[in-house]
């Protein structure tokens, strides 16, 4: 049984320093505080995120900001219009429908979006996040691990919890696909012994396409705190013989995530899947249309998801480094980078903070093919 706890917030809008380079969002605001899914894996039950509740108290409060979506318009005409992370639409928004109005403050300030959900509830909105994509664009990702191919789904859906069934999931997003609004899967928290075998990679992408899904985006598990103290006990009621394999990943103490090289191997498998079937392995940039620093967002995001990939590789933290900065600089450049190489050529591209020759020559042949 889930208790709600209506009250007042005082702010809701949170302002990245820059945009992520995963999701593209350079705000989020959110309505609720807590889930009904409860699922077991959930970063939610950290410390930093569980204001004050135990984990197993999770998914049992939930705390409504029942003058979300007032704040959402007051906050968003205070800053630039970039990406908002916004809304919740879990079995929370059923009661109270708070998530609606914060889409109508969305469309009306012409802030694109970006939607991150467990729940095919999002459809009931379809016509307001049509008419923001239309706009300013919006984006829709479902949260989705594992597909009923997988030899472990069944094992996956307890750890859900009271999570909606995964084909309704991808029932949501083909049908958002046919309302022309970009849609894909957040494969993502990829649980080890759980979701990481090639069958499940593969299946995951395979009916993402399938399903009108334009990206799979992947991410690994982590594990800090309360929120891996409890996951371990989890473990251990329910899979005891997992718990090792989960202590030499997740040190107590140590590792925020996994240990190793764990993680690049299944990433890098992810990516040779999605190549498999014509799907991107990053989410795609919603820039408005219109917008005097496109090009400049447009080669930010190149360098970024060349720093995804240095990563995987685990290439030098110096050259990783030169491609992030670089990234973060034309994130921030203030003119249009076309008209500085335009102007100055090679020699204005160098100009720009932390682009030094390099960069300047891979910056140029990227913005010719733009």
């Amino acid at each position: 049984m889930v208790s709600y706890q209506p009250y007042k917030a005082k702010r809701i809008l949170n302002r990245h320093k820059r945009p992520d380079s995963w999701f593209w969002t350079a705000y989020s605001a959110h309505p609720y505080v807590g889930c009904p899914h409860a699922c077991h894996f959930c970063y939610c039950r950290e410390e930093k995120y569980a204001h004050g509740q135990v984990p197993t108290e999770f998914g049992q409060v939930v705390r409504v900001k029942e003058n979300a979506a007032a704040l959402l318009r007051r906050e968003l005409g205070r800053v630039k219009v970039d990406v908002v992370s916004v809304g919740d639409w879990s079995a929370t928004e059923h009661r109270f429908r708070i998530s609606r109005r914060m889409l109508e403050a969305t469309l009306e300030l012409g802030f694109p979006a970006c939607i991150l959900e467990r729940s095919p509830f999002v459809l009931r909105d379809v016509d307001l996040i049509q008419a923001i994509h239309e706009r300013a664009r919006a984006v829709v990702l479902f949260s989705i691990i594992a597909t009923p191919e997988s030899p472990h789904y069944d094992d996956v859906r307890r750890i859900e919890n009271r999570a909606p069934p995964t084909a309704s999931r991808f029932k949501a997003m083909e049908l958002f696909a046919q309302a022309g609004v970009p849609t894909g899967t957040a494969f993502m928290p990829i649980l080890p012994a759980f979701c990481d075998d090639d069958a499940n990679l593969e299946a995951v992408v395979r009916w993402t396409k399938e399903h009108g899904g334009t990206f799979v985006l992947a991410g690994g598990l982590t594990l800090k705190g309360q929120q891996r103290a409890y996951w371990m006990d989890y473990l251990t009621q329910y899979y005891p013989a997992l718990v090792p394999r989960y202590e030499k990943l997740y040190p107590a103490g140590k590792s925020y995530g996994p240990a190793g090289n764990y993680w690049g191997p299944i990433a890098q498998r992810v990516a040779e899947y999605c190549e498999k079937h014509g799907v991107p392995d990053r989410m795609p940039r919603p820039i408005i249309p219109g917008d005097k620093h496109a090009t400049n967002k447009r080669l930010a995001e190149y360098l970024a998801n060349e720093v995804y990939r240095m990563e995987l590789r685990h290439e030098p933290g110096y050259r990783v480094w030169a491609y992030r900065k670089a990234s973060w600089a034309l994130e921030d450049l203030e003119p249009d980078v076309r008209v500085v190489y335009e102007t100055m050529g090679r020699r204005g591209l160098e100009s720009i903070s932390n682009v030094g020759p390099k960069l300047a020559r891979v910056i140029e042949e990227r913005l010719v093919q733009l």
